[in-house]
């Protein structure tokens, strides 16, 4: 069962969306590392619903209660767990779809995977899941802040309004200034109504969003199987909603040449060797060269609307469903945190695989 994510620093989860609770158990942690609580709450309250009129009303403190694996502030290097327990639950809501499939959600397939499946709020499925992820990610940014290592991601566009420059552009200090989570205060604004708009209709839209990864030490990643783009890809397209991953120029780059696009190595004041641009995005022949990691993940519209849409029920029969409940009209803000900790708990992981490998 795949519920496990990492190799040393490893994040099992548990839980569904209108459960008791759901949580995890992070395995890996180095020990003697400062546990800010205060820090690992803040970033689930990135991540929580009911933040502004753009995502979901669902009403969650989402408050998180550590189990294990931390005494007087530390990490003790033994296993830490802990829950977040679901407070708002509305089930009620759900019932209309209890024997029905809703187009592009997960209904189907985890009916046919196991033979049943939890109708409230999608279950195991839901979003909801990704809060022990987000836990998790704290505190591998707790671990990597030791080392220097810092990750940041912005929403970068929704639907068709889209940043036109390069993350080097922005002051990312601005992207927790908006509700969209976007450092141009004047796009933020755009998209913001556009989501307004959208979520007026009862419908959803998706997006992007951009993730950079500074002070990353060269020699990251594995050369074959695992290398840093491969594990960086999986981690974001295990997100739900994810429907592509790309680093660097990406698919951008196929229309130049290689004369183009070759980051030429240069020396700098020092006789440090450095590449004089970055188009590879900080990872060449699946390891980081130490220059700063750029990605850029893609989300599909919520599959859950507000509107009536045909469908079949359980025994394949046609019907037509129109949805209720707290849904968001588009996931990227709440998103960003989201990506942050997949892309953290990445970078910890081959960290901390890289130092089996070399004294």
């Amino acid at each position: 069962m795949s519920n496990t994510f990492g190799k040393r620093f490893t994040l099992t989860t548990f839980g569904e969306s209108h459960g008791e609770a759901v949580g995890g158990v992070v395995d890996g942690m180095p020990a003697g590392i400062d546990i800010n609580l205060d820090f690992i709450q803040q970033e689930l309250n990135r991540r929580r619903p009911g933040q502004s009129s753009i995502t979901t009303s669902r009403q969650e403190p989402d408050q998180v209660e550590i189990l294990s694996g931390v005494f007087e502030g530390k990490s003790t290097g033994c296993p830490i767990g802990f829950i977040v327990r679901n407070r708002n639950q509305h089930s009620q809501d759900y019932e209309n779809m209890r024997t029905l499939f809703r187009p592009s959600h997960a209904d189907f397939t985890y009916y046919n995977k196991y033979g049943l499946r939890d109708h409230r709020g999608g279950g195991r499925s839901s979003a909801r899941i990704t809060i022990s992820r987000v836990v998790a990610g704290a505190l591998a940014k707790l671990a990597l802040r030791q080392q220097g290592i810092s990750i940041q991601a912005y929403t970068s566009q929704v639907g068709s309004i889209a940043l036109e420059h390069s993350y080097q552009h922005y002051d990312l200090s601005l992207t927790e200034q908006n509700a969209v989570r976007c450092p141009d205060p004047e796009k933020a604004a755009e998209m913001e109504h556009l989501i307004e708009q959208v979520k007026a209709e009862g419908d959803t839209i998706g997006g992007i969003i951009t993730g950079v990864i500074k002070g990353c030490p060269a020699g990251l990643g594995e050369p074959e199987a695992d290398k840093l783009h491969a594990m960086l890809g999986a981690a974001m397209l295990s997100i739900n909603a994810v429907k592509g991953f790309e680093y660097g120029k990406g698919f951008a780059g196929v229309t130049e040449r290689g004369s183009q696009q070759n980051d030429v190595f240069c020396t700098d004041e020092e006789g440090t060797i450095m590449a004089k641009t970055n188009h590879s995005g900080g990872i060449q022949g699946g390891i980081s060269n130490g220059q700063d990691i750029y990605f850029r993940v893609a989300f599909k519209p919520v599959a859950t609307l507000l509107q009536q849409q045909d469908t079949v029920d359980l025994q394949g029969n046609a019907t037509t469903l129109t949805a209720r409940g707290r849904h968001d009209p588009c996931v990227l803000p709440r998103a960003v945190p989201v990506v942050e900790a997949m892309a953290a708990m990445t970078i910890l992981d081959c960290y901390l695989l890289n130092k089996s490998v070399r004294i």
